[in-house]
């Protein structure tokens, strides 16, 4: 069976991870005792080298116009360069040209600008970096831009989140051609998860409060992530932010947009979604571990969050 060519499109000032994290997953798929399953190519539109945005220097296999007949996917990375007309525009067009012999065509990161310059998400779900997920909303708004998605299929186009979330991204593809025992095993050889469990917001809420937070609200953060199975009643997180209980209330809501008991639970719950899958652990373990006096209360609020029971989410990710 010949090999299924996967090409990347590249161009200056692309985001280096977003083109060889993908690469590197589908060359470990490639079995060295076997023919590969996998042929990899760079294109770019005018078959020059050229730098990411850290100064790494690529240099293309060919250029677009030249690129293999047949091509099974194509992967468009994200970078700065992209949101360039004189750069997306001869992308775009080679995307719509290419894109009805194509089997599969993905986005990674800020990559969805050019799928998206070409009018193959019109009326598709799509996802991005949530930095740009707005931008993205605003400049197509025929695209249902979904912030939180790790990645998204939608017919034969695939878009996922930032940087790393191309491999999660490639994983999935290769688990669509090869299955799930040979995804794992490149997973394992990446020393990734082979499901990352959750969205976006689960990576970028507490950094974003760390962002946003000022003078009294400094450290509340990681000192909540840190004890989470004690008292973060907002009498307790008011005493340490050495503001009464009212008023502590009222500044966190003005400056975070919740309650400190909604940032609370989901701290919460985004951490017991991360223990669940853990050996040896059962979903009353997790619960108290953090925080939760009632497993009943602590199963409820996780199948209100998520969507799923806690049992079925930890036998779903229990390998």
């Amino acid at each position: 069976m010949p090999a299924k060519v996967i090409a990347f499109v590249g161009y200056d000032r692309l985001t280096a991870l977003d083109l060889v994290g993908p690469m590197e997953a589908f060359a470990a798929a490639n079995d060295p005792l076997t023919e590969p399953t996998y042929e990899l190519a760079v294109l770019s539109a005018t078959g020059k080298r050229f730098l990411s945005e850290s100064g790494l220097a690529i240099s293309p296999h060919a250029t677009l116009d030249k690129a293999p007949s047949h091509l099974d996917t194509i992967i468009v990375p994200g970078g700065a360069g992209l949101r360039e007309p004189g750069i997306v525009q001869p992308i775009a067009r080679w995307l719509k040209a290419r894109a009805a012999r194509t089997r599969r065509i993905a986005s990674v990161c800020t990559g969805l600008y050019g799928l998206a310059e070409a009018g193959l998400l019109k009326g598709r779900s799509a996802t991005t970096h949530w930095r740009f997920a707005a931008d993205c909303a605003k400049r197509f708004p025929d695209v249902a831009i979904d912030p939180d998605a790790l990645f998204l299929k939608d017919g034969k186009f695939y878009t996922s989140a930032g940087v790393t979330a191309g491999i999660d991204l490639a994983l999935s593809l290769i688990e669509e051609d090869l299955g799930e025992t040979a995804a794992l095993a490149v997973a394992r050889e990446l020393v990734v998860y082979l499901k990352r469990p959750g969205g976006q917001a689960q990576f970028s809420e507490p950094l974003q409060f760390q962002t946003r937070s000022t003078d009294r609200f400094a450290d509340l953060a990681q000192w909540m992530l840190r004890n989470l199975k004690k008292d973060l009643s907002v009498e307790t997180l008011a005493v340490r932010a050495g503001l009464g209980a009212r008023h502590f209330a009222r500044r966190f809501k003005s400056t975070f947009g919740t309650s400190p008991a909604d940032y609370v639970e989901h701290l919460r719950l985004d951490e017991a979604r991360r223990r669940l899958p853990a050996p040896r652990q059962t979903v009353d373990s997790v619960a108290a571990s953090v925080g939760y006096a009632s497993a009943d209360a602590f199963r409820r609020a996780f199948e209100r969050r998520f969507g799923i029971a806690p049992s079925a989410y930890r036998r779903r990710f229990a390998r």
